[in-house]
């Protein structure tokens, strides 16, 4: 490989394995901070123990999943094995199986790093806000390097090894596929506990959130680790690899070296600013989280913008490009913005949910509903306009350059995501530290710093989630340029007719457009259903052990509640329940693909798009404007604990949690996978379909 071919690839690799340091030197500094109670060293070691043990039969569940997909890639993709070279095959099941176990690798550092950062942000809190924070942080910041570096190392390799744009896809659908399922396991784990848990502690018996008195206290502790940082770290790092892979694969179809350089260039700056933005967070004394979090944020934007202008400037680049990137960080930013307007308790929604909550929980739930579908406006405008923005930037250039400029747009809403997966794992962090505080009986001024400390977790968390859809939004538009690219290709080897768009009055079209725009409802309604029949046997199971454990519900101390059945049950459930509602959408891609060929499939596309950010949009705001509604009453707000309302939002928030932390984030998620599955069998789609 020529020189200049490889020289941004290695610059890529070189600062992807800075990242892995300053990870360990995150990893060694937060370990270093002391704790000495025994109740939090106990219980702390309860969830490390329990979200181990729940990780540890999901993989092994998802390496059967992994084993047969990969066997079945090797078999058919890029196309028949009897019909194609068997390197190529065997090239893109191996790439598949790799960017599978980057993905779990992914969900095992978060793991590794949370369940000790809870246990020191709890003891720190004795101290003040600054140490608390700081110890929740920079655990959340150990995944977000580590991640980060992991995917851009990852598609780095495979580009360098292989030379081959499909089999990047294919690496992309191995860390798609398992992100999946690993999302949706652990999301109906977390909210099957934290329902089952906030319906029988503080509607049934008006008992505080973390008392250690509910046998389904640890489940819940246990389901943030696997669902908001195993999951969620999966997600982002699918994310990113998909945007990367798209910008390459139509960069690629350019025929110009100088555009893939960009996409490294860009990528590795957008680490290299995370980098820096991480290390140079900080807060107060007395300091705001909330405004410390979203300042470092705003940090590293700035030094992303920076650096990628001089890069532009002195490596030559486009700078229409470069212009297409700098809008969608600022979109992504500006969504952010919009969804903290619709989730921050200082805001007008949710206060207004909180004032409704004193008529009833029905009126908790249809407020709460009207507040997240407005919030899905802006968002949606904000993704259009950088996708109509970025096209039209690049447009002179020409050729596949708009759609190039839509997937560099991507890559520029994802170029801060180490930063944003460091907000997000600090959210679940802090919230463990909560729940450790109380269990470890560290006093109110204790509390209340935790308190503080897990608002500003929730209202950044529900940016960071909002952020992630959009960046989806728009990586998925360049994952249908990549389609383009790949049927394009494949109908070049066939002698068959270019494609350049798809007429949705074509009603093959308009009969896959149908079909795509339905698979998220039925997605999200599995995905619910598993958590509500999942939640009903934990409430059972609550029941029984406060009926038949003596002086458990009065708290005495030789009563002990049995939290690993409560654990066990969340376990089962999420692991029967994850595989369906993934394979139902899989399957769904490849028989509209087989019977419409691949002008269905652009409108099945199509329609999974703009539905499933639709409903992402909507579920994950909604349901984060419930939780912090409910926490503003818990502050003192509209009767306070205990009260009526109280016990309306509690309900509200019960029915916000599947859509927040199960369905909504999945959904991205399951875009990102049937657009790569169409990429990956456009050629089976282009050749054997019944009506293509």
């Amino acid at each position: 490989m020529p020189f200049s071919q490889a020289f941004f690839p290695a610059v890529s690799i070189l600062i992807a394995l800075l990242s892995f340091a300053f990870a360990a030197w995150l990893y060694g500094w937060v370990k270093k901070q002391p704790v000495s109670n025994e109740r939090i060293i106990h219980v702390g070691g309860l969830i490390r123990r329990g979200a181990n043990t729940f990780l540890a039969k999901e993989y092994m569940v998802l390496a059967k999943f992994v084993g047969v997909a990969s066997l079945l890639i090797f078999l058919f993709l890029p196309s028949p094995i009897w019909k194609n070279d068997f390197i190529q095959n065997l090239t893109m099941a191996i790439a598949y199986i790799t960017g599978a176990v980057f993905s779990s690798i992914a969900g095992k550092i978060g793991i590794q790093v949370a369940t000790i950062a809870n246990m020191r942000t709890a003891e720190s809190a004795k101290k003040g806000i600054r140490p608390a924070f700081m110890s929740g942080f920079r655990g959340g910041a150990v995944m977000g390097m580590a991640v980060v570096g992991a995917s851009l190392l990852g598609v780095t390799l495979v580009y360098l090894i292989t030379d081959n744009m499909t089999a990047l896809l294919g690496f992309s659908f191995g860390a798609s596929s398992l992100a999946l399922f690993a999302k949706a396991g652990g999301g109906i784990f977390t909210k099957t506990a934290d329902i089952s848990a906030d319906l029988c502690g503080k509607v049934e018996l008006g008992i505080p959130e973390d008392d250690p008195r509910n046998p389904a206290v640890i489940a819940d502790n246990v389901g943030d680790n696997v669902g908001d940082v195993a999951g969620m770290g999966a997600d982002l790092f699918d994310s990113n690899v998909a945007s990367m892979s798209a910008a390459l694969v139509i960069a690629a179809s350019l025929g110009k070296q100088i555009n893939i350089n960009m996409v490294f260039c860009y990528a590795a700056i957008g680490l290299l600013a995370s980098i820096i933005g991480v290390a140079t967070a900080r807060i107060g004394k007395n300091g705001n989280p909330t405004f410390a979090l979203n300042s470092s944020t705003y940090v590293t934007t700035a030094i992303f913008g920076v650096l990628t202008a001089l890069a532009t400037w002195a490596f030559g680049f486009e700078w229409r490009i470069w212009g297409a990137s700098i809008l969608g960080l600022v979109v992504g930013v500006i969504i952010g913005i919009t969804t903290d307007y619709f989730t921050d308790d200082r805001k007008n929604p949710v206060r207004r949910v909180a004032k409704a909550s004193e008529s009833g929980p029905a009126f908790t739930i249809l407020s709460g509903i009207s507040y997240g579908f407005l919030s899905t406006l802006p968002a949606m405008i904000g993704i259009g306009v950088s996708a109509l923005g970025a096209y039209k930037i690049c447009e002179p250039l020409g050729g596949e350059y708009p759609m190039f400029g839509i997937a560099m747009a991507a890559v520029g809403m994802l170029s801060i995501v180490g930063m944003i997966i460091s907000n997000d794992a600090y959210g679940p962090i802090v919230d463990n530290a909560r729940g450790l505080a109380e269990m470890g009986d560290l006093g109110d001024e204790v509390l209340e710093i935790t308190d503080s400390l897990d608002s500003a977790g929730n209202t950044v968390k529900a940016i960071t989630k909002g952020f992630a859809i959009g960046a989806a939004g728009l990586t998925v538009i360049a994952l249908l340029g990549a389609f383009i690219s790949e049927v394009n290709q494949a109908a070049l080897e066939h002698g068959l007719g270019l494609i350049t768009g798809f007429d949705i009055m074509n009603p093959v079209v308009f009969f896959g457009m149908l079909v795509g725009a339905a698979i998220p409802a039925v997605f999200s309604a599995m995905l619910m259903l598993g958590v509500d029949r999942n939640a009903q046997r934990m409430v059972s199971e609550i029941h029984r052990q406060f009926k038949e454990i003596v002086g458990l519900k009065e708290g005495e101390p030789e009563a002990q509640p049995d939290y690993d059945k409560c654990i066990e049950i969340a376990t089962h459930g999420a692991l029967r329940e994850l595989i369906p509602a993934g394979l139902t959408a899989i399957i769904a891609t490849i028989c509209v693909g087989f019977i419409g060929g691949v002008q269905a499939i652009g409108g099945f596309l199509t329609g999974n798009i703009v539905s499933g950010l639709l409903l992402a949009l909507f579920m994950s705001n909604s349901g984060g404007l419930w939780d912090n509604s409910k926490k503003y009453i818990e502050s003192g707000a509209n009767g306070g604990k205990g009260s009526e309302s109280h016990k309306a939002a509690v309900v509200g928030d019960t029915v916000g949690d599947p859509f927040k932390d199960t369905a909504g984030p999945s959904i991205n998620t399951q875009i990102t996978v049937v657009s790569l599955v169409s990429s990956l069998m456009s050629t089976l789609f282009l050749t054997l379909s019944i009506f293509g």
